[in-house]
């Protein structure tokens, strides 16, 4: 079986602060820290690391499907990703646009503020991932998240639900998809605000599954706790939630052992600086 992530790649700008600031408020920083994000490739560095989570003796290929620029940064990223198991030939290099960017805070309780600017993520398109996904095969999972082209996402999920696999897509950040390409989802993965707005949306998801921070996660009639932990960076938990989920689905468990390994997945993110511990 094959995990797909078809999504974003950002280098990571990441301040730590005592407070986040307020509106017109300027406030002192701990050292620039340069590291890798973006929500795409974060949950296939989650994939390539769950290893015998399901029940499927072999072990799953993860293939990176994204963009990132012609640029040191796109370099030094595909060149990561290869190093922890990820395929990234499918990680198109674009000339005219940098890697993506995001600029991280970081407060004392570890919570965190971003800001993404998207470069070469938004020059994916949909005929570059349905060419990279040629070896799609019944039964493999495609997971998808928002940082990149809305019309890829839908247009892909539509791509490969005709084909047989199973679609997870992670509505982060959040924004209305429409209601039959979300019943195609096996789960659509929110968080507690994002699931705030699909309610206020008004939009079904048939498989949804929530994530509620040290409250656990829920998915149908199925609820797994949170781990406590002592949490140093939220950063990129929610992502080595799905990226482990995806995982452990291809890899044969069901929705309560998917959960537990994804539980586990970010709780172990939390405890260290960084969204690729």
């Amino acid at each position: 079986m094959t995990v797909w992530v078809v999504g974003s790649l950002n280098q990571d700008l990441q301040l730590e602060m005592e407070r986040h600031p307020r509106t017109g408020e300027t406030v002192l920083t701990a050292d620039l820290v340069r590291r890798f994000g973006g929500k795409g490739a974060n949950q296939a560095v989650a994939a390539a690391r769950q290893t015998g989570a399901g029940t499927h003796a072999e072990p799953t290929r993860t293939v990176m499907v994204g963009a990132v620029g012609d640029d040191e940064a796109g370099t030094a990223y595909r060149d990561r990703l290869q190093a922890r198991g990820v395929e990234v030939d499918a990680v198109r290099v674009v000339e005219d646009s940098p890697t993506g960017t995001a600029v991280i805070c970081v407060d004392a309780a570890g919570d965190n503020m971003i800001m993404v600017s998207p470069g070469a993520n938004l020059q994916l398109r949909t005929e570059d991932v349905t060419t990279a996904l040629a070896d799609l095969a019944d039964g493999d999972i495609v997971l998808l998240q928002l940082e990149i082209d809305h019309d890829v996402v839908v247009e892909t999920i539509r791509w490969a639900a005709e084909r047989g696999a199973r679609v997870v897509a992670n509505l982060a950040p959040y924004a209305d998809l429409p209601p039959e390409v979300l019943v195609l989802c096996d789960p659509v993965v929110v968080n507690e605000h994002e699931h705030a707005q699909l309610r206020r949306s008004g939009l079904d998801c048939p498989s949804l599954l929530v994530t509620l921070g040290t409250e656990g996660s829920t998915w149908g009639e199925v609820h797994v706790a949170a781990r406590t932990v002592e949490v140093v960076d939220t950063t990129g938990a929610g992502d080595a939630f799905c990226g482990a989920l995806a995982a452990a689905l291809a890899q044969g468990a069901d929705r309560q052992s998917a959960m537990e390994v994804a539980t586990r997945a970010a709780a172990d993110c939390v405890q260290h600086v960084g969204a690729q511990a």
